[in-house]
């Protein structure tokens, strides 16, 4: 249930090995900052995977709710009721991110309420606030071309300070896989997993491209 706008030509198999790569090596790419806890939330039925999956790597929380909004949700709830008050989410198909990015996240939060992430299709891969706004997701639509327009305006209409990182792009369809191909080829220490299942599977990956595109 991963990835399903690739599931065009790529197996279903397929698919979920890349997701495990690219889940990886985002963890990895998180544990890099330092003085930060990494943890991965997700929904009650996949908690006993996906910790078997991470091992001891990261500690694994569940989420309250279905669905990615209700994920984000927990996400603030939980943590900012322990007393942190710089989270930062983001997805977990990102290892093409420079921890850079990170870092300038926490560092835009240290003076905003929200700090946020925008992909160049209109959505976002990253999202931070130093407190719980149970309204900021209602509603959410991710997945669309209108959610960053969406949480900013509910930002707004909750009076908070706003922040935006550079924007980016995450792995939603093929041509995301031929443009990280051509970056991790480059530099392939960058996300070793994703780079190693790339260079296997990327010839498959380019059968994906809408024909229309190159008219």
């Amino acid at each position: 249930m991963v990835k399903t706008r690739l599931n065009q030509s790529l197996s279903s198999s397929a698919i979920t090995a890349l997701y495990c790569c690219l889940l990886q090596d985002t963890v990895a790419l998180a544990k890099s900052l330092h003085g930060v806890e990494v943890a991965a939330m997700c929904p009650e039925s996949d908690k006993d995977e996906l910790a078997h999956f991470l091992g001891d790597s990261v500690r694994v929380v569940t989420q309250q709710g279905k669905g990615l909004a209700a994920g984000l949700t927990s996400v603030f709830a939980h943590f900012t009721a322990t007393g942190r008050q710089h989270v930062i989410a983001f997805n977990s198909d990102s290892p093409h991110l420079a921890p850079s990015v990170l870092d300038n996240a926490f560092e835009i939060l240290a003076t905003h309420d929200v700090v946020i992430g925008p992909t160049h299709d209109g959505g976002y891969y990253l999202v931070g606030a130093k407190a719980a706004h149970p309204s900021l997701f209602e509603g959410d639509g991710m997945g669309t071309r209108s959610a960053l327009e969406k949480l900013l305006a509910r930002a707004q209409d909750l009076e908070l300070s706003t922040g935006l990182t550079e924007s980016f792009y995450d792995i939603d369809v093929a041509d995301d896989l031929i443009r990280l191909a051509r970056e991790l080829r480059l530099a392939p220490a960058r996300a070793p997993r994703t780079a190693s299942w790339l260079a296997e599977w990327i010839p498959a990956v380019a059968q994906l491209r809408d024909p229309m595109e190159e008219l």
